[in-house]
C-alpha cells in the first residue's frame, strides 16, 4: 500500500476519489494488489494482451444470352478465344514474388509505431468528454491510463470505458484531483510514478470555459481561468516531466489547445479563454525547446467546434450558432470528440517520434482562412 505524503493529508484533500460502484478497479491508495504492467527494454511485465487489429471477379466470356456479334466471323471468334485464353494462361503464372505476395496473409495489422502496449499515460480532465474519448481511444492502443478529474466521481461512460479496458487487458484508473491543488496533484502523480515504473506519456486536457464581454470580465474569473487552463496545464507536465526525465526514457506530452489560441472566434465573445489557449500553445513550444534534451516531445492539439453536451444546451439558448458556427469553417460541419481519437494515439506513440514543438490543429479548415 502506497502512503501520500503526509503534507497531502494535512490539505485536507482527496486525491483519490471513489468510483461509482460499477466502475472496477479505480485507483484507492494505489492498491499493491492490483497487477503492475510497465515494459522495459521490450519486456512485458504483467502479460499485456497483444491484441491485432483483426472480390474479383475472372474475366467473362461473351454469355449465350448475349449472343456474337454478328460483324465477327467464325476465324475472328476463334482469334479472339484464343487471345482471352492465352491472357489467361499468361495472368496466372506468377513470378516467384507475385507468389509469395499471394501467399501472405491479408489480415490487416496496426503499424507497430502506433502500439502503445507497456505505456503508461496520465489524461487530466479524462473524468468525462473529450479526454475520456481520447482515454478510449489510449486503451485500444494498448496502454494503461491514469484519467485525472476534479469531478468527485467521473460520468457514467466512465464505467462502460472501464470494462471496455479489462477486456482489452489493460487497465482505466480514476484519481480525483484538482489542477489548482499542486501538492495533490504531484502526490498523485507520483504515486503513479512509482506504481507502474514510470509515465510514458501525458494529456493535458483538463480546462474551463467562459464567455463574457472583456468590459465586464471580474478580475478574479479571469485569474481562475488562467490559473487552471494555463497553470494547471503547466504544473502537470511539470509533475510528469520530472519522471520522465529521472527515468532516463522521456516520452511524450500533449497539452490540449484550441484554435480559439490562434483565432478571435466570431461572435463567441471569450477574451480570458482565448488568451489562456494561446498560452498553451507558447508553452508547449518552450517546454519541448528545454526537455528536447531529456527525449521527451511536447506537441499542442487544437481541436475547432466540438458538439459536446454542452454545445447542444449551448444552442437551444443561442439558435444561430448551430448553423453560424459550421458555416465558418472549410467543411461546412462541427466536429465530433471521436474525431480527435486519432490524433491522441498518434502524438502520444511513436508515430510521431520527430515531432516537436508543433501545434496540431484540427479545425475544419476554420483558422485557414
Amino acid at each position: 500500500m502506497l502512503t501520500l505524503p503526509r503534507s497531502l493529508t494535512r490539505l485536507g484533500a482527496r486525491p483519490l476519489a471513489r468510483a461509482p460502484t460499477a466502475v472496477r478497479h479505480p485507483l484507492r491508495a494505489f492498491s499493491a494488489a492490483a497487477p503492475r504492467h510497465h515494459q522495459h527494454g521490450g519486456v512485458s511485465k504483467g502479460g499485456f494482451a497483444a491484441a491485432a487489429c483483426r472480390s474479383s471477379s475472372p474475366l467473362s466470356s461473351f454469355t449465350a444470352g448475349g449472343g456474337a456479334s454478328p460483324s465477327i466471323s467464325t476465324s475472328s471468334r476463334a482469334g479472339v478465344t484464343a487471345l482471352l485464353s492465352t491472357s489467361r494462361s499468361s495472368s496466372t503464372t506468377a513470378s516467384p514474388t507475385a507468389e509469395k505476395a499471394a501467399n501472405t496473409p491479408t489480415t490487416p495489422t496496426v503499424l507497430p509505431e502506433f502500439s502503445l502496449a507497456g505505456k503508461t499515460v496520465i489524461i487530466s480532465g479524462a473524468g468525462r468528454g473529450l479526454g475520456l474519448v481520447q482515454a478510449e481511444a489510449l486503451l485500444e492502443a494498448g496502454a494503461t491510463v491514469y484519467a485525472l478529474d476534479r469531478l468527485p466521481d467521473p460520468s457514467p461512460e466512465f464505467a462502460r470505458v472501464q470494462e471496455k479496458a479489462l477486456a482489452l487487458g489493460t487497465r482505466l484508473e480514476y484519481a480525483r484531483v484538482d489542477v489548482r491543488e499542486v501538492d495533490v496533484l504531484r502526490g498523485v502523480v507520483d504515486g503513479i510514478a512509482e506504481r507502474e515504473g514510470g509515465i510514458d506519456g501525458l494529456i493535458a486536457a483538463a480546462g474551463i470555459q467562459q464567455e463574457t464581454p472583456a468590459i465586464e470580465y471580474k478580475a478574479e474569473d479571469a485569474n481562475r481561468m488562467f490559473e487552471i487552463n494555463v497553470t494547471g496545464v503547466f504544473m502537470t507536465a511539470q509533475a510528469v516531466a520530472r519522471h520522465m526525465i529521472a527515468s532516463g526514457r522521456g516520452g511524450s506530452i500533449v497539452l490540449i489547445g484550441s484554435m480559439s489560441g490562434t483565432v478571435a472566434n466570431r461572435g463567441l465573445i471569450c477574451p480570458a479563454y482565448n488568451a489562456s489557449k494561446a498560452a498553451v500553445l507558447q508553452l508547449a513550444r518552450n517546454l519541448a525547446s528545454e526537455w528536447g534534451a531529456h527525449h521527451i516531445r511536447v506537441n499542442s492539439l487544437s481541436p475547432g467546434y466540438i458538439v459536446t453536451q454542452m454545445v447542444t444546451e449551448l444552442f437551444e439558448r443561442f439558435p444561430e450558432r448551430e448553423t453560424d458556427w459550421p458555416a465558418q469553417n472549410m467543411l461546412g460541419r462541427l466536429s465530433s470528440p471521436e474525431e480527435y481519437r486519432g490524433a491522441a494515439v498518434f502524438l502520444i506513440s511513436d508515430a510521431s517520434s520527430f515531432m516537436t514543438g508543433a501545434d496540431v490543429r484540427m479545425d475544419g479548415g476554420h483558422a485557414a482562412w
